[in-house]
C-alpha cells in the first residue's frame, strides 16, 4: 500500500495557502516545474485530480479540498512526534521575539507544542520592533528572533515573504480626503518607508494623521476610521480589514510588493533553539 509522502505534503499546502505553484515554489525552495511534478505525483498516487483551471490560476477539486484537510492533520501529527522526541530532555531557558504581526497572528499554535513537547524548558517570549529586538539580539540577549529583513543574515533559518496590503477600518475611512490620511510608526520602520516612498512615486498626496510608537496606537487610529496604514493580512482583524484600491478615489492606492522578515538563531544556541526556529518556519511559511 502507498502512502502519502510528508514532502508532497508539505508542497501541496504550500500551493493550497499561497494561491499559486509560483509562490509555492518559493515557499519550499524548489523549481516551479519540480513543485509541478511533485503534484502530478501526488495526483497520480490518489488517482484523482487535485487542481482544476481557475481564471488564470488553478484552484482545489473537491478531492484537493479533503486532501488538504487530510494533510494538515498529518504533517502536525509528524511534527508534534519528533518535537516530542527531541525536546523530552531539554533543559534551560530560550527567549524568543517577534514583531507584533506575528505575535498577534499564527504563532500561539506554534508555541503552545513547542512548549508542551519541551516540558523541562523555560520559554520566554519577547514582543517589539525589529531595530530593538535586532539590537538585543546582536547582543545575546535573544536565541530566536523573527524580525523584518533588511539584508541577508549568516544565521538566518528561513525567509518569510508576505504581501504587503493597505489596511483600514473595516466599514472604510469616515471622511474621503483629497490627501490620503496615514497611520504610521516613528521611524525608523520599513513599513512607513515602503508606504512614503510608494505615495510619492505614484504622486499621491498625502498626510501623516496618527505616528505611534506602538502598534496597538496604530490599531486604534485604523479601526477608528481615521487613517490607512500599511502592514500584511495578519494584522487583519475585529475592526480592520485590506483596503479596496478604490477606498482613496479619485486615485487607486498603489499596489504594493512583499515584506520579508527573517528567522534568525544566535549562534551557539542550543539544538531546541534550532528546532524552534526550523518549528517556526515550517510554521509560519505562506
Amino acid at each position: 500500500m502507498q502512502h502519502l509522502d510528508p514532502d508532497l505534503l508539505r508542497t501541496f499546502l504550500a500551493f493550497v495557502d499561497s494561491g499559486s505553484l509560483g509562490r509555492a515554489a518559493a515557499i519550499v525552495g524548489r523549481s516551479p516545474s519540480a513543485v509541478t511534478t511533485q503534484m502530478q505525483r501526488l495526483e497520480e498516487m490518489i488517482g484523482e485530480p487535485l487542481f482544476q483551471p481557475s481564471g488564470r490560476g488553478r484552484a482545489l477539486t473537491t478531492t484537493g479540498q479533503e486532501l488538504a484537510g487530510h494533510a494538515r492533520r498529518i504533517l502536525e501529527v509528524h511534527r508534534a512526534a519528533l518535537l516530542s522526541l527531541k525536546g523530552g530532555r531539554a533543559e534551560g531557558r530560550l527567549t524568543l521575539a517577534t514583531t507584533q504581526d506575528f505575535a498577534d497572528q499564527g504563532l500561539a499554535p506554534l508555541l503552545r507544542l513547542f512548549a508542551q513537547t519541551h516540558p523541562r524548558l523555560r520559554l520566554n517570549l519577547r514582543v517589539g520592533r525589529s531595530v530593538e529586538l535586532a539590537q538585543a539580539f546582536e547582543g545575546g540577549e535573544i536565541d530566536v528572533l523573527i524580525t523584518m529583513r533588511l539584508k541577508p543574515f549568516p544565521d538566518e533559518v528561513a525567509v518569510l515573504r508576505e504581501p504587503m496590503v493597505w489596511l483600514a477600518a473595516s466599514n472604510g475611512l469616515v471622511h474621503r480626503e483629497e490627501e490620503l490620511p496615514l497611520a504610521l510608526l516613528d521611524p525608523p520602520c520599513g513599513f512607513r518607508d515602503a508606504a512614503l516612498s510608494a505615495l510619492e512615486r505614484a504622486g499621491r498626496d498625502y498626510r501623516i494623521a496618527a505616528t505611534s510608537q506602538s502598534l496597538s496606537g496604530l490599531k486604534s487610529a485604523v479601526a477608528a476610521g481615521v487613517a490607512v496604514t500599511l502592514r500584511t493580512a495578519r494584522w487583519c482583524g475585529p475592526g480592520i480589514a485590506v483596503a479596496p484600491p478604490d477606498l482613496a478615489l479619485p486615485e487607486m492606492l498603489p499596489d504594493m510588493g512583499e515584506a520579508n522578515f527573517s528567522i534568525r538563531v544566535r549562534a551557539g544556541a542550543s539544538p531546541a533553539a534550532q528546532d524552534l526556529g526550523l518549528l517556526l518556519e515550517d510554521g509560519l511559511s505562506g
